[in-house]
């Protein structure tokens, strides 16, 4: 077995807010799905099922949908900020009628987007000082 740290083109992931635990209580095989597109993220890459996420113009916010036994499961991330990937969100979409994302959980992303420029200048900031010192 492999460890991934020995890949340096694997970007980490920083999960924003309740991303992780909300990911972690979907099914298994929509779980296995975000997986596989936040992975092909951290490489550079894009799921094909990965789409621009309405309401942020150009900021760079992906979305995976996954729908499994009639229900349907988002997840929220940016690869914008270099060098990380940030996930911002994930939620069973509840409402049946139309395919727009809820006013809700676009206001939820953009505080989370906010958290993850925050994080991510904290983190800039960082890898500045362990450079001037290393």
């Amino acid at each position: 077995m492999t460890m991934m740290a020995a890949q340096p083109s694997i970007k980490p992931a920083v999960w924003i807010g309740s991303a992780k635990a909300d990911l972690r209580a979907f099914p298994e095989e929509v779980k296995d799905a975000v997986g596989f597109a936040l992975y092909l993220a951290q490489q550079g890459g894009k799921h094909p099922d990965a789409k621009p996420l309405r309401g942020f113009g150009g900021a760079g916010i992906l979305e995976i949908i996954e729908d499994h036994r009639g229900d349907t499961y988002r997840a929220g991330y940016t690869v914008r900020l270099a060098g990380r990937v940030y996930v911002l969100h994930a939620f069973q979409k509840k409402s049946k009628s139309g395919i727009e994302t809820p006013k809700a959980e676009i206001n939820l992303i953009k505080s989370r987007l906010k958290r993850a420029e925050e994080e991510h200048v904290a983190w800039m900031e960082r890898q500045k000082g362990t450079k001037e010192h290393g």
